[in-house]
């Protein structure tokens, strides 16, 4: 399988309350944290685009925050709609499977 099917996810779904499944082509399965992965935003209002400094105060993001919606973005991403108000970032699959890989989400083992 190529080295990029690992960054195609073939389902993404809630697992539960606080927990989103991935499935990867690749045979890769993680499990994330949704605040954890709320608090890896890297959008504009999240993060500096010129210094890459974090812009985002975590003790601002709820501990109960959670998706309310996602969308996928072409064939390369996903926008989530936060309980918190947020939508404005995306999360490309190669960046959510880097997260997840370098256990910063919560993977799956």
């Amino acid at each position: 399988m190529p080295p990029e099917d690992a960054h195609v996810p073939t389902r993404i779904e809630q697992h539960d309350a606080r927990t989103l499944a991935i499935g990867w082509a690749d045979g890769g399965e993680s499990l994330i944290d949704v605040r954890a992965l709320r608090l890896a935003c890297a959008c504009a209002n999240c993060v500096d685009e010129w210094s890459g400094d974090p812009l985002l105060d975590p003790s601002e993001v709820p501990a109960d925050v959670a998706p309310q919606g996602i969308q996928s973005v072409g064939r390369y991403a996903i926008q989530i709609q936060w309980s918190d108000g947020h939508d404005t970032g995306i999360y490309p699959f190669e960046r959510l499977r880097g997260l997840a890989d370098d256990g910063l989400l919560a993977p799956l083992d």
